[in-house]
């Protein structure tokens, strides 16, 4: 076999593949077979007809169809490995040249991963937050853990804002009671204003037993959009009331025997949280630098398909929640056109940042094993709210193990960015890294998302196994493989 490479940019390929016909006999081998299982010759059981008779019966055009159909994905993927060509999805293939008995040829245009080196991944500098816990945050979150031990007590007084009382609600249109609105018995806390506009202000001021009525414009239900008189009846108003902050609350709300030592414990989990998010923070921010750094050309095709991608999920969610993209883009206050530059620039990032990492990985000679690999899928199991039986065979019947590899080789070569980076406070201390690895994997963990979204990633096979190749006789005619979809980035591919 012959291989040409011609390169059409500094992310595209063209292949031209000259084979000479003894060279397809495997391939003949196996669509004799094949044909032969399939059609009936008078004097010959299935599967048992010789190849001439084949010929004859189906036609040798449809055998060289069936045999270059199968021949032309291996014979791709040996031209792949042969040039170490990192391929980023399926191939545009096209028959040139069919002789019987002579020679194949056909090109293949596919994208391919851009050559460049990491240089300077090691010493990026980075400012994030100060972790400095307050006392003032302290005593906030202390007030929180307080209001959980907060008892209601009756109050024999007018209602004022952030009572809670027991009320009774009834509408009317034109003097005409609406059965379908009504409520009896409903709890509600003053001064939220999550029911009707006007009730907060109607309620401030009564007391229990007290009756009044509003006009106010309903919402829901069939009346929704028309004015109603509603009528409120209160039957209990009570206050929260809450414990006091002292030893005795301590020994009930914690394992502490004092509310010094309770504070003191808020203080501590608060410096934890803030030092994972000072980690995860300069993550983010370091990785930022390295795309920044790094000159890489991008193939177009795949940062549409990153795009198309983000935009259908994004699509998705707003259908789940009963949102219109209208509305979304009011309540982000955005224009179309700022949502899709925002969208492009994303999908750009998201695709570099895929390349770098991989790119990394290579040049250390990283890797994942069977033990990091299932880490991974306990830890993205966990926050998706699945067993990790579950998602490890949604992976293996979707054929998404390798999302899996390439998300941990990629994680491993980001914790090697975090480990050499000097990372420091707005006050200029030095965030010290005791473990780089254990570090790096709290950050990993305080970034990653709280949902996973499993998609498909073929962007890293080298194969066309699904490609097929018409062939009619005595030419054959370019045949065109499926794009493959991306995920955030093409995949780092053994060579």
């Amino acid at each position: 076999m012959k291989t040409d490479v011609e390169e059409l940019s500094p992310t595209r390929v063209k292949l031209t593949i000259e084979v000479p016909f003894e060279e397809l006999d495997h391939a003949f081998d196996v669509t004799y077979k094949s044909l032969a299982k399939q059609v009936r010759i008078k004097g010959f059981r299935p599967g048992k007809a010789p190849a001439r008779l084949i010929d004859r019966y189906v036609g040798r055009g449809a055998v060289i169809s069936e045999a270059v159909n199968h021949a032309v994905p291996e014979l791709y993927n040996e031209a792949i490995q042969k040039e170490e060509l990192f391929a980023l999805g399926q191939p545009d293939v096209e028959v040139t040249k069919l002789e019987d008995n002579e020679e194949l040829a056909f090109t293949a245009e596919v994208d391919v991963r851009p050559k460049f080196e990491v240089e300077n991944y090691r010493g990026i500098e980075v400012t994030v937050d100060s972790a400095e816990v307050t006392d003032e945050q302290v005593d906030e979150q202390t007030s929180t853990l307080r209001e959980r031990f907060s008892t209601l007590v009756g109050a024999d007084r007018p209602i004022e804002n952030g009572d809670h009382l027991s009320i009774d609600l009834s509408a009317a249109i034109d003097g005409e009671k609406l059965e379908d609105v009504a409520v009896s018995g409903y709890s509600y806390e003053v001064g939220t204003n999550a029911m009707l506009e006007g009730l907060d202000e109607t309620l401030v001021g009564l007391e229990a037993g007290g009756e009044a009525t509003f006009k106010t414009t309903l919402v829901g239900g069939e009346h929704e959009g028309k004015e109603a008189d509603v009528t409120v009846t209160v039957h209990s108003v009570k206050v929260k009331e809450l414990p006091e902050l002292d030893d005795e609350f301590a020994q009930m709300a914690s394992e502490f025997d004092t509310i010094e030592e309770l504070r003191e414990d808020v203080r501590k989990r608060m410096s934890e949280v803030r030092r994972l998010q000072q980690l995860s923070a300069a993550r983010d921010k370091a990785l930022e630098q390295l795309i920044e750094s790094v000159d890489v050309p991008l193939p177009d095709a795949v940062v549409d398909e990153e795009i198309t991608r983000r935009r259908e999920s994004l699509e998705q969610q707003l259908a789940q929640g009963g949102l219109t993209k209208e509305a979304y883009l009011e309540s982000q206050e955005k224009t179309e056109e700022e949502f899709d530059e925002e969208l492009t620039t994303g999908a750009r990032s998201a695709v570099k940042a895929g390349f770098i990492l991989d790119q990394l990985a290579i040049q250390e000679d990283l890797s994942a094993d069977q033990g990091e690999l299932s880490q991974y899928v306990f830890e993205q199991a966990q926050r998706m709210g699945v067993s990790p039986d579950q998602l490890a065979q949604h992976l293996v019947e979707s054929n998404q193990i390798r999302v899996a590899f390439t998300e941990v080789v990629r994680g491993k070569a980001m914790d090697l960015v975090l480990a050499g980076a000097r990372i420091t406070d707005e006050d200029g201390n030095v965030i010290e890294q005791e473990n780089a690895e254990e570090a790096a994997a709290k950050a990993a963990a305080v970034a990653a998302e709280e949902s996973l979204e499993v998609i498909e990633d073929d962007t890293a096979e080298t194969g066309a196994d699904d490609a097929e190749v018409e062939v009619e006789e005595p030419k054959a005619e370019e045949a065109k493989a499926d794009e493959a979809k991306a995920d955030d980035a093409p995949a780092a591919e053994d060579k």
